[in-house]
């Protein structure tokens, strides 16, 4: 072997040696147009609402989710992922708010598209746990199961009344099987084949989800091993993805994101279009909690959690750090 093929003649470390060697050889790159903002609206709110749990994020009102949008599109990201929050006393057994044209989600997903147009993708989360009054993701049978049958039909309402109300793309997360042929269906059937659809894949039931709980709302009872994944599985991630591009789907998603960064790298090398993962409440919020503490870096934390989930192979990231960090990077 020649004398440079190994130390003393190889030093890698010649490719660390300055901020300008390294941004060169950087074999990955975060850009705006990476980034999706999961954003939330309360119905009925007279001020934006702060999550506890998950701090410097709120519940929005309607003017300031269009302000909201208006600074994702200067930021340069890509989509905002919306979800409502019903009043007090509007859920119910099979979720009614979510088919409702005048429910929460339909008209925050029309004051976004007034705001911003076609600037930035408008997308909407199609399940029913924000407003059913048990929590879950689907409607109930006499057992207190979910009945993914029953609860396929409430999706197909919910994709027309989402694509009726402007959803550039339609986010089914109810990890029903079957969700997204009947969702193209009901799309194709009232002429809205341009509306995309980004499949929740590989949902897995995680602790992570915990803040999300209160951003939303949550009702749930009991939990949703029955229809989410087993984090103990990743062979079951692959299956759920044939049948998604099977059905149809425009893109794939993992979630959550860091936890789960194998998942992403095997469905991103077994597919031809796009992979999102979803960087969720949880993680959010220990990367909060820990630099509130001062334990760890936050800006470096963050852009390092980012930069994990881009080089595992997520060609989109959902983020409630999306403009955050589209706004230095740019």
């Amino acid at each position: 072997m020649s004398k440079y093929g190994s130390f003393p003649g190889a030093r890698p470390r010649r490719l660390r040696t300055s901020p300008v060697m390294r941004r060169m050889v950087a074999e990955t790159r975060l850009h705006p147009a990476d980034f999706i903002l999961p954003a939330f609206v309360r119905e009925g709110a007279d001020e934006p609402v702060p999550i506890t749990a998950m701090p410097g994020v709120v519940q929005h009102t309607r003017d300031s989710l269009k302000k909201a949008a208006a600074e994702a599109v200067a930021a340069g990201i890509s989509g905002i992922m919306l979800f409502g929050v019903p009043e007090d006393g509007k859920k119910d057994a099979c979720g009614t708010p979510g088919t409702d044209p005048d429910g929460i989600l339909q008209v925050a997903i029309r004051d976004v598209r007034a705001e911003v147009g076609d600037d930035l993708l408008v997308m909407s989360d199609l399940c029913l746990d924000e407003t059913t009054d048990h929590g879950h993701c689907g409607v109930l049978d006499a057992q207190g199961r979910v009945d993914n049958d029953a609860t396929l039909e409430r999706y197909a309402e919910m994709a027309r009344v989402q694509a009726d109300a402007g959803a550039h793309v339609v986010g089914p997360s109810g990890m029903m099987d079957g969700q997204i042929g009947v969702v193209r269906e009901a799309l194709d059937r009232i002429g809205r084949q341009d509306v995309a659809i980004l499949a929740y894949t590989a949902k897995y039931a995680s602790a992570f989800y915990g803040p999300f709980r209160e951003a939303v709302g949550s009702s749930l009872r009991g939990d949703r091993t029955t229809y989410q994944q087993d984090p103990a599985n990743a062979r079951e991630s692959m299956r759920e993805l044939a049948l998604d591009l099977e059905e149809g789907a425009d893109m794939v998603m993992v979630k959550p994101a860091g936890p789960y960064l194998d998942i992403v790298a095997r469905v991103a090398d077994s597919v031809d279009v796009p992979v999102v993962a979803y960087q969720i409440s949880g993680e959010y919020s220990m990367i909060e909690a820990a630099a509130e503490k001062g334990w760890i870096d936050r800006d470096r934390a963050i852009l390092e959690a980012l930069t994990g989930i881009r080089r595992a192979g997520a060609q989109n990231i959902l983020t409630y750090w999306a403009v955050e960090v589209a706004q230095k990077l740019r």
